[in-house]
């Protein structure tokens, strides 16, 4: 077995390595040296080979891997008996016996040079391009296919023709470049390509080796001019050789996006270490929690990535850091707020009314206008964050009419007590960047409520004062504005 295999690649010059040409550069005197001279009577019958989805062109040896019974026979009865044969291309490579009209009409007229039956039980036969053929039609089957031809000379340019040595020369440098940066051929491939010399070889052993596709063969096959030939090979060339530039660069990035994810990936891991050798790596269980909870909030995208972004940072923190702590309280908090969750408001009137009556004996101008403004509210239907502004001596029931308010709508209710207030901070919220940083009061409410839509209660705004440390009032304000709520990425 050994030995076969051996002398399988020293037939068809190709090593152990893979995408090697199959050419024979020595046998039988060398590669032809010009198309030879074949005469078929029109009447004769010819052996048909068909080939599912390799091309042969003449002057070129090729190995053919042949698993059909009829191929078979036809192949050992035409190497004993010298007979020459058409290697014909199938149009569809899943048909199993093919007609006529599953053939192209345009193949190769070949010679059975060699026989090799493989160790893996497969039958590999060494085929001689000879003449390009023009399938008439199909006169028998059994046992193998038969059929009338007619050979079709090839057009050759004159020796003198300048452009046809330049195309040639052009097909042969672009052919050695794909070679280079395509990881379809062996490198050696190239030295193969420098040292034909015959013109008619050269063009006719590219269009066979490279890995065009088959309808492409099939074009070029169809040509009679060989300089016509040669420049419908250079536009394939060229194309191929653009694809493959691109497919490189292609994985050149590929490749350094994922050498730079491998890098984080150890780096990911040696913090990791570092964090597990000083006592810190107890929260790689409260991450991934914090990760499970993120998918199931309600988020936007923006929000979403912002947040997995922001817990890429915690991971990189060791917890004896001063900003694990604020990170980690970022976090929960963002975790923490009401997203997407309203409670359904119950605009009754009747209801609101027997509620305010209950809660409050007179202030009749006061329940009036509260139910005026519920009256509005459910009409329009759409009013965004409305503000009512009570205002009157201590004691009068300003805070508890907001909780009967809260009450008749079935809201949630929230009451800041601004009285004696200097800091804008417990307004907006710290800063993130500062060692125990907090969220704002809004924000500390709307996490008590567990909803998005609560009321309100601002109680004692008049008594909020101002310093060095801002103006609790102005950013109370902002607060109010419809606006502002809708916009401030403070809160």
């Amino acid at each position: 077995m050994k030995r076969k295999d051996k002398e399988l690649r020293e037939l068809i010059g190709t090593t152990d390595e893979e995408n090697s040409f199959s050419v024979i550069t020595n046998f039988e005197g060398g590669i032809m040296e010009g198309e030879p001279t074949i005469e078929i009577n029109p009447n004769d019958k010819l052996p048909i080979l068909p080939l599912r989805n390799m091309v042969l062109f003449p002057g070129v040896f090729v190995p053919v891997s042949v698993g059909r019974k009829s191929s078979l026979r036809l192949v050992r009865e035409a190497e004993k008996k010298d007979m020459l044969v058409a290697v014909v291309c199938q149009k569809s490579a899943q048909v199993e016996d093919p007609t006529y009209e599953d053939l192209h009409p345009v193949g190769t007229i070949g010679k059975i040079v060699r026989i090799l039956d493989m160790p893996d039980n497969t039958t590999t036969v060494i085929v001689q391009g000879m003449k390009r053929v023009e399938l008439k039609e199909i006169t028998d089957i059994h046992p193998y296919m038969l059929g009338k031809l007619e050979v079709l000379n090839d057009e050759m340019p004159s020796q003198e023709d300048k452009e046809f040595t330049v195309l040639v020369e052009a097909c042969k440098d672009l052919t050695i470049r794909y070679i280079k940066i395509s990881d379809s051929l062996h490198q050696d491939s190239a030295f193969a390509i420098k040292h034909i010399t015959n013109s008619f070889v050269l063009l006719n052993f590219i269009c066979t080796n490279l890995p065009f596709k088959k309808d492409e063969k099939i074009e070029l096959l169809h040509i009679n001019s060989l300089q016509k030939r040669a420049y419908h090979l250079l536009e394939i060339l060229n194309k191929e050789v653009q694809l493959a530039e691109i497919k490189v660069s292609i994985q050149m990035r590929a490749r350094e996006d994922i050498d730079q994810q491998q890098r984080e990936y150890f780096l990911q891991q040696q913090i990791k270490t570092i964090q597990d050798e000083l006592g810190g790596g107890g929260q790689d269980h409260e991450i991934q929690e914090m990760k499970g909870k993120a998918e199931r909030m309600k988020w936007t995208q923006e929000t979403k990535t912002m947040f997995l972004k922001e817990l890429v940072k915690l991971e990189r923190t060791h917890p004896q850091s001063p900003d694990y702590s604020v990170q980690l309280n970022y976090l929960q908090t963002m975790l923490s707020l009401p997203w997407g969750k309203y409670t359904t408001d119950n605009l009754n009137l009747k209801n609101a009314e027997k509620v305010l009556n209950k809660d409050h004996y007179g202030l009749e101008n006061v329940k009036e206008r509260i139910l005026e403004h519920l009256a509005v509210l459910k009409l329009k239907g759409d009013m965004k964050s409305p503000i009512i502004c009570l205002y009157g001596p201590p004691g009068v029931g300003k805070t508890s009419l907001g909780k009967s308010i809260a009450a008749s709508l079935k809201r949630k209710y929230i009451r800041i007590s601004l009285g004696g207030v200097h800091d804008e901070a417990e307004i907006r919220g710290h800063r993130k960047t500062y060692i125990g940083a907090m969220p704002g009061r809004i924000i500390k409410g709307l996490i008590r409520a567990g909803s998005s839509n609560p009321v309100f209660i601002l109680d004692e705004i008049d008594k909020v004062n101002s310093d060095h440390q801002g103006d609790p009032s102005s950013a109370s304000l902002e607060v109010k504005k419809i606006t502002a709520i809708k916009t401030n990425k403070e809160l």
